[in-house]
Protein backbone atom coordinates (compact mmCIF):
# COMPACT_ATOMS: atom_id res chain seq x y z
CA UNK A 1 0.00 0.00 0.00
CA UNK A 2 1.41 3.41 -0.99
CA UNK A 3 1.80 6.29 1.44
CA UNK A 4 -1.06 8.13 -0.26
CA UNK A 5 -3.32 5.09 0.08
CA UNK A 6 -2.44 4.73 3.75
CA UNK A 7 -3.27 8.40 4.32
CA UNK A 8 -6.65 7.98 2.62
CA UNK A 9 -7.44 4.85 4.64
CA UNK A 10 -6.54 6.53 7.91
CA UNK A 11 -8.99 9.32 7.08
CA UNK A 12 -11.86 6.85 7.17
CA UNK A 13 -13.48 6.48 10.57
CA UNK A 14 -16.20 4.36 12.18
CA UNK A 15 -17.96 5.12 15.46
CA UNK A 16 -20.95 3.92 17.43
CA UNK A 17 -23.72 6.44 18.04
CA UNK A 18 -26.12 5.93 20.95
CA UNK A 19 -29.16 8.12 21.44
CA UNK A 20 -30.09 8.15 25.12
CA UNK A 21 -33.64 7.13 26.15
CA UNK A 22 -36.64 9.26 25.28
CA UNK A 23 -40.12 9.41 26.76
CA UNK A 24 -41.96 7.16 24.31
CA UNK A 25 -42.17 3.47 25.21
CA UNK A 26 -40.19 2.45 22.11
CA UNK A 27 -37.41 4.88 23.12
CA UNK A 28 -36.81 3.64 26.67
CA UNK A 29 -33.67 1.58 25.91
CA UNK A 30 -32.18 4.22 23.61
CA UNK A 31 -31.16 3.72 20.00
CA UNK A 32 -27.95 2.66 18.25
CA UNK A 33 -26.45 3.37 14.83
CA UNK A 34 -23.05 3.37 13.16
CA UNK A 35 -21.42 6.58 11.98
CA UNK A 36 -19.10 6.23 9.02
CA UNK A 37 -16.78 8.80 7.49
CA UNK A 38 -15.37 7.22 4.34
CA UNK A 39 -12.39 7.98 2.14
CA UNK A 40 -14.48 10.29 -0.04
CA UNK A 41 -15.30 12.48 2.94
CA UNK A 42 -18.92 11.37 3.15
CA UNK A 43 -20.27 11.43 6.70
CA UNK A 44 -23.31 9.23 7.14
CA UNK A 45 -25.20 7.13 9.67
CA UNK A 46 -26.22 3.50 9.14
CA UNK A 47 -29.42 2.75 11.02
CA UNK A 48 -30.88 -0.75 11.49
CA UNK A 49 -34.02 0.56 13.22
CA UNK A 50 -35.99 1.71 10.19
CA UNK A 51 -39.42 0.22 9.44
CA UNK A 52 -42.38 1.01 7.24
CA UNK A 53 -45.45 1.43 9.44
CA UNK A 54 -47.62 1.67 6.33
CA UNK A 55 -46.56 -1.72 5.00
CA UNK A 56 -49.44 -4.24 4.57
CA UNK A 57 -50.65 -5.87 7.80
CA UNK A 58 -47.91 -4.17 9.85
CA UNK A 59 -49.66 -4.54 13.23
CA UNK A 60 -50.50 -8.21 12.66
CA UNK A 61 -46.98 -8.98 11.45
CA UNK A 62 -45.47 -7.16 14.43
CA UNK A 63 -47.56 -9.10 16.97
CA UNK A 64 -46.90 -12.34 15.09
CA UNK A 65 -43.14 -11.75 15.21
CA UNK A 66 -42.83 -11.31 11.46
CA UNK A 67 -41.75 -7.70 11.38
CA UNK A 68 -39.17 -6.77 8.75
CA UNK A 69 -36.86 -3.87 9.52
CA UNK A 70 -34.51 -2.06 7.15
CA UNK A 71 -30.89 -1.03 7.16
CA UNK A 72 -30.77 2.57 5.94
CA UNK A 73 -28.09 5.24 5.49
CA UNK A 74 -28.50 9.02 5.66
CA UNK A 75 -26.43 12.10 6.62
CA UNK A 76 -25.11 12.17 10.17
CA UNK A 77 -26.29 15.72 10.74
CA UNK A 78 -29.88 14.67 10.07
CA UNK A 79 -29.52 11.94 12.76
CA UNK A 80 -28.02 14.34 15.31
CA UNK A 81 -30.57 17.08 14.61
CA UNK A 82 -33.54 14.72 14.99
CA UNK A 83 -32.45 13.65 18.48
CA UNK A 84 -31.49 17.17 19.49
CA UNK A 85 -35.06 18.23 18.69
CA UNK A 86 -36.33 15.43 20.95
CA UNK A 87 -34.09 16.59 23.80
CA UNK A 88 -32.02 13.39 23.69
CA UNK A 89 -28.24 13.38 24.00
CA UNK A 90 -26.25 11.36 21.47
CA UNK A 91 -23.03 9.69 22.62
CA UNK A 92 -20.39 8.94 19.99
CA UNK A 93 -17.77 6.26 20.69
CA UNK A 94 -15.00 6.34 18.09
CA UNK A 95 -13.72 2.86 17.35
CA UNK A 96 -9.99 2.11 17.55
CA UNK A 97 -9.85 0.11 14.30
CA UNK A 98 -6.81 -0.04 12.05
CA UNK A 99 -7.15 0.97 8.42
CA UNK A 100 -7.81 -2.58 7.18
CA UNK A 101 -10.52 -3.19 9.78
CA UNK A 102 -12.08 0.18 9.02
CA UNK A 103 -12.22 -0.56 5.33
CA UNK A 104 -13.58 -4.03 6.08
CA UNK A 105 -16.51 -2.72 8.12
CA UNK A 106 -17.27 -0.05 5.50
CA UNK A 107 -17.33 -2.74 2.81
CA UNK A 108 -19.56 -5.03 4.89
CA UNK A 109 -22.00 -2.21 5.61
CA UNK A 110 -22.08 -1.23 1.92
CA UNK A 111 -23.00 -4.81 1.06
CA UNK A 112 -25.73 -4.80 3.73
CA UNK A 113 -27.14 -1.57 2.29
CA UNK A 114 -27.75 -3.11 -1.11
CA UNK A 115 -31.52 -3.25 -1.86
CA UNK A 116 -31.57 -7.05 -1.86
CA UNK A 117 -29.78 -7.22 1.54
CA UNK A 118 -31.14 -4.29 3.54
CA UNK A 119 -34.26 -6.05 4.91
CA UNK A 120 -34.00 -8.33 7.94
CA UNK A 121 -36.38 -10.08 10.31
CA UNK A 122 -36.37 -7.97 13.47
CA UNK A 123 -36.23 -9.61 16.89
CA UNK A 124 -36.62 -7.44 20.00
CA UNK A 125 -33.81 -9.09 21.99
CA UNK A 126 -31.81 -11.18 19.52
CA UNK A 127 -31.57 -9.16 16.31
CA UNK A 128 -32.13 -5.41 16.51
CA UNK A 129 -30.60 -1.96 16.09
CA UNK A 130 -27.95 -2.72 18.76
CA UNK A 131 -27.02 -6.33 18.03
CA UNK A 132 -26.47 -5.65 14.32
CA UNK A 133 -23.80 -2.92 14.74
CA UNK A 134 -22.07 -5.01 17.42
CA UNK A 135 -21.87 -7.97 15.03
CA UNK A 136 -20.31 -5.78 12.31
CA UNK A 137 -17.80 -4.26 14.74
CA UNK A 138 -16.74 -7.67 16.06
CA UNK A 139 -16.45 -9.08 12.53
CA UNK A 140 -14.19 -6.19 11.52
CA UNK A 141 -12.12 -6.42 14.71
CA UNK A 142 -11.79 -10.19 14.30
CA UNK A 143 -12.62 -10.89 17.97
CA UNK A 144 -15.40 -10.99 20.54
CA UNK A 145 -15.54 -7.70 22.38
CA UNK A 146 -18.16 -8.48 25.02
CA UNK A 147 -18.14 -11.39 27.45
CA UNK A 148 -20.10 -14.55 26.69
CA UNK A 149 -19.81 -15.66 30.31
CA UNK A 150 -23.16 -16.07 32.10
CA UNK A 151 -24.17 -13.00 34.09
CA UNK A 152 -26.65 -12.68 36.98
CA UNK A 153 -29.28 -11.12 34.75
CA UNK A 154 -32.01 -11.96 32.24
CA UNK A 155 -33.76 -10.22 29.38
CA UNK A 156 -36.64 -9.30 31.71
CA UNK A 157 -34.29 -7.90 34.35
CA UNK A 158 -32.61 -5.70 31.76
CA UNK A 159 -35.99 -4.46 30.52
CA UNK A 160 -37.15 -3.66 34.04
CA UNK A 161 -34.06 -1.50 34.47
CA UNK A 162 -35.29 0.85 31.74
CA UNK A 163 -39.04 0.64 32.36
CA UNK A 164 -39.22 1.67 36.01
CA UNK A 165 -41.09 4.91 35.21
CA UNK A 166 -43.53 3.08 32.92
CA UNK A 167 -45.10 0.31 35.04
CA UNK A 168 -47.98 -0.26 32.59
CA UNK A 169 -45.50 -1.00 29.81
CA UNK A 170 -43.68 -3.52 32.00
CA UNK A 171 -47.06 -4.93 33.06
CA UNK A 172 -47.85 -5.61 29.39
CA UNK A 173 -44.45 -7.20 28.79
CA UNK A 174 -44.87 -9.44 31.83
CA UNK A 175 -48.28 -10.52 30.53
CA UNK A 176 -47.17 -11.22 26.98
CA UNK A 177 -43.72 -12.72 27.44
CA UNK A 178 -43.24 -16.00 29.25
CA UNK A 179 -40.52 -17.96 31.01
CA UNK A 180 -37.92 -17.81 28.24
CA UNK A 181 -37.47 -14.13 29.00
CA UNK A 182 -36.12 -15.09 32.43
CA UNK A 183 -33.40 -17.50 31.39
CA UNK A 184 -29.85 -16.47 32.41
CA UNK A 185 -28.04 -14.52 29.72
CA UNK A 186 -24.48 -13.33 29.17
CA UNK A 187 -23.29 -9.74 29.36
CA UNK A 188 -23.04 -9.75 25.58
CA UNK A 189 -26.70 -10.79 25.21
CA UNK A 190 -27.70 -8.06 27.66
CA UNK A 191 -26.31 -5.58 25.12
CA UNK A 192 -29.53 -5.95 23.10
CA UNK A 193 -30.40 -2.67 24.85
CA UNK A 194 -28.53 0.22 23.16
CA UNK A 195 -27.59 1.97 26.41
CA UNK A 196 -26.21 -1.29 27.80
CA UNK A 197 -24.20 -1.81 24.61
CA UNK A 198 -22.76 1.70 24.96
CA UNK A 199 -21.82 1.08 28.60
CA UNK A 200 -20.19 -2.29 27.97
CA UNK A 201 -18.36 -1.18 24.83
CA UNK A 202 -16.97 1.77 26.80
CA UNK A 203 -15.23 -0.72 29.10
CA UNK A 204 -13.27 -2.29 26.21
CA UNK A 205 -10.17 -1.16 24.34
CA UNK A 206 -12.11 -0.77 21.09
CA UNK A 207 -13.26 2.74 22.02
CA UNK A 208 -10.59 5.38 21.52
CA UNK A 209 -12.62 8.54 22.11
CA UNK A 210 -16.05 9.53 23.41
CA UNK A 211 -17.94 12.64 22.31
CA UNK A 212 -21.41 13.87 23.26
CA UNK A 213 -23.86 15.90 21.20
CA UNK A 214 -26.71 17.94 22.64
CA UNK A 215 -28.15 17.85 26.14
CA UNK A 216 -30.40 15.25 27.72
CA UNK A 217 -33.54 17.23 28.51
CA UNK A 218 -36.00 14.41 27.79
CA UNK A 219 -36.72 12.52 31.00
CA UNK A 220 -39.49 10.00 31.74
CA UNK A 221 -42.24 11.27 34.03
CA UNK A 222 -42.85 8.64 36.73
CA UNK A 223 -46.39 7.26 36.84
CA UNK A 224 -48.22 8.45 40.00
CA UNK A 225 -48.83 5.62 42.46
CA UNK A 226 -52.61 5.95 42.10
CA UNK A 227 -52.38 5.32 38.35
CA UNK A 228 -50.09 2.29 38.53
CA UNK A 229 -51.15 -1.27 37.68
CA UNK A 230 -51.00 -2.18 41.37
CA UNK A 231 -53.43 0.61 42.33
CA UNK A 232 -55.84 -0.44 39.59
CA UNK A 233 -55.53 -4.12 40.54
CA UNK A 234 -56.24 -3.43 44.21
CA UNK A 235 -59.30 -1.37 43.26
CA UNK A 236 -60.60 -4.28 41.16
CA UNK A 237 -60.03 -6.70 44.04
CA UNK A 238 -61.96 -4.43 46.42
CA UNK A 239 -64.84 -4.18 43.92
CA UNK A 240 -64.86 -7.96 43.47
CA UNK A 241 -65.55 -8.30 47.17
CA UNK A 242 -68.01 -5.41 47.37
CA UNK A 243 -70.28 -6.71 44.59
CA UNK A 244 -70.82 -9.94 46.51
CA UNK A 245 -73.61 -8.08 48.30
CA UNK A 246 -75.50 -7.20 45.11
CA UNK A 247 -76.44 -9.94 42.67
CA UNK A 248 -77.19 -7.56 39.80
CA UNK A 249 -73.98 -5.56 40.31
CA UNK A 250 -72.10 -8.86 40.55
CA UNK A 251 -73.34 -9.96 37.14
CA UNK A 252 -72.19 -6.75 35.47
CA UNK A 253 -68.87 -6.88 37.29
CA UNK A 254 -68.32 -10.51 36.27
CA UNK A 255 -69.08 -9.62 32.66
CA UNK A 256 -66.44 -6.90 32.73
CA UNK A 257 -63.85 -8.86 34.71
CA UNK A 258 -64.09 -12.12 32.80
CA UNK A 259 -64.58 -10.24 29.54
CA UNK A 260 -61.20 -8.60 30.08
CA UNK A 261 -59.72 -12.00 30.96
CA UNK A 262 -61.22 -13.43 27.76
CA UNK A 263 -59.67 -10.70 25.59
CA UNK A 264 -56.33 -11.11 27.35
CA UNK A 265 -56.61 -14.86 26.94
CA UNK A 266 -57.18 -14.56 23.19
CA UNK A 267 -54.08 -12.37 22.88
CA UNK A 268 -51.96 -14.78 24.95
CA UNK A 269 -53.25 -17.77 22.97
CA UNK A 270 -52.21 -16.04 19.74
CA UNK A 271 -48.78 -15.17 21.13
CA UNK A 272 -48.17 -18.68 22.45
CA UNK A 273 -49.44 -20.73 19.52
CA UNK A 274 -49.06 -18.42 16.50
CA UNK A 275 -46.46 -15.73 17.16
CA UNK A 276 -42.79 -16.45 16.54
CA UNK A 277 -41.64 -13.75 18.96
CA UNK A 278 -38.86 -14.72 21.34
CA UNK A 279 -40.12 -15.78 24.79
CA UNK A 280 -43.88 -15.70 24.15
CA UNK A 281 -44.06 -19.44 24.84
CA UNK A 282 -44.50 -21.13 27.21
CA UNK A 283 -46.66 -18.79 29.26
CA UNK A 284 -48.25 -20.14 32.44
CA UNK A 285 -50.54 -17.11 32.61
CA UNK A 286 -52.83 -19.00 30.24
CA UNK A 287 -54.10 -20.73 33.38
CA UNK A 288 -55.56 -17.35 34.36
CA UNK A 289 -56.20 -15.61 31.05
CA UNK A 290 -57.65 -17.89 28.39
CA UNK A 291 -60.53 -17.99 25.88
CA UNK A 292 -62.64 -20.10 28.26
CA UNK A 293 -63.13 -16.96 30.35
CA UNK A 294 -65.92 -16.10 27.90
CA UNK A 295 -68.02 -18.55 29.94
CA UNK A 296 -67.52 -16.29 32.95
CA UNK A 297 -69.16 -13.50 30.97
CA UNK A 298 -72.18 -15.50 29.78
CA UNK A 299 -73.01 -17.98 32.53
CA UNK A 300 -73.90 -15.53 35.34
CA UNK A 301 -76.79 -14.35 33.12
CA UNK A 302 -77.99 -17.87 32.25
CA UNK A 303 -80.57 -19.33 34.65
CA UNK A 304 -80.89 -22.75 32.98
CA UNK A 305 -77.22 -23.72 33.11
CA UNK A 306 -76.52 -23.90 36.84
CA UNK A 307 -74.50 -27.13 36.59
CA UNK A 308 -72.35 -25.77 33.76
CA UNK A 309 -71.93 -22.51 35.65
CA UNK A 310 -70.81 -24.27 38.83
CA UNK A 311 -68.48 -26.56 36.87
CA UNK A 312 -66.82 -23.65 35.03
CA UNK A 313 -66.21 -21.53 38.11
CA UNK A 314 -64.90 -24.54 40.03
CA UNK A 315 -62.44 -25.31 37.21
CA UNK A 316 -61.47 -21.63 36.97
CA UNK A 317 -60.79 -21.49 40.71
CA UNK A 318 -58.71 -24.67 40.46
CA UNK A 319 -56.67 -23.16 37.61
CA UNK A 320 -55.98 -20.02 39.64
CA UNK A 321 -54.81 -22.11 42.59
CA UNK A 322 -52.59 -24.12 40.23
CA UNK A 323 -51.06 -20.90 38.87
CA UNK A 324 -50.43 -19.71 42.43
CA UNK A 325 -48.60 -22.96 43.23
CA UNK A 326 -46.56 -22.77 40.03
CA UNK A 327 -45.82 -19.04 40.41
CA UNK A 328 -42.20 -19.60 41.54
CA UNK A 329 -41.52 -20.97 38.05
CA UNK A 330 -42.42 -17.57 36.63
CA UNK A 331 -39.68 -15.85 38.62
CA UNK A 332 -39.56 -12.10 37.97
CA UNK A 333 -42.20 -12.56 35.28
CA UNK A 334 -44.89 -12.61 37.97
CA UNK A 335 -45.70 -8.91 38.03
CA UNK A 336 -46.80 -7.90 41.56
CA UNK A 337 -50.02 -6.40 40.16
CA UNK A 338 -51.08 -9.83 38.89
CA UNK A 339 -51.80 -11.07 42.40
CA UNK A 340 -54.77 -8.80 43.26
CA UNK A 341 -56.26 -9.54 39.82
CA UNK A 342 -55.87 -13.28 40.30
CA UNK A 343 -57.41 -12.92 43.76
CA UNK A 344 -60.33 -10.99 42.24
CA UNK A 345 -60.95 -13.86 39.82
CA UNK A 346 -60.80 -16.35 42.69
CA UNK A 347 -63.24 -14.29 44.79
CA UNK A 348 -65.76 -14.10 41.96
CA UNK A 349 -65.38 -17.82 41.22
CA UNK A 350 -66.07 -18.73 44.85
CA UNK A 351 -69.02 -16.32 44.95
CA UNK A 352 -70.58 -17.89 41.86
CA UNK A 353 -70.02 -21.42 43.20
CA UNK A 354 -71.69 -20.47 46.46
CA UNK A 355 -74.58 -18.89 44.58
CA UNK A 356 -75.12 -22.12 42.66
CA UNK A 357 -75.07 -24.13 45.88
CA UNK A 358 -77.61 -21.82 47.54
CA UNK A 359 -79.90 -22.09 44.51
CA UNK A 360 -79.62 -25.88 44.60
CA UNK A 361 -80.45 -25.99 48.31
CA UNK A 362 -83.50 -23.79 47.79
CA UNK A 363 -84.79 -26.10 45.08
Amino acid sequence: MTAAAVAMASAARVSLLTALPGTEVFQLEGHTALRITDNDGRDYVVNWGVFDFDSPNFIYRFVAGRTDYLCWAYPTQFFLDSYRQEGRMVVEQTLALDSLSTEAIIAMVAENLRPENRTYRYNYVLDNCATRPLAFIEAAAGRRLLSDEPAPTSFRTEMQRFHSAYPWYQFGIDLALGRNLDRPISRRMAAFAPVTLMEQLGETDIVSETTTYGAQTSHPTPTPWYLTPMAAALAILILSIAVCFSRRAARWFDSLLFGACFIGGCVLTFLVFVSTHEATSPNLLLLWLNPLCLLGVVLPWTKSAKKVKMCYFFVNFALLITLTVLAPLLGRGMNPAFWPLIAAGAVRSIANIQQCRNAKNRS
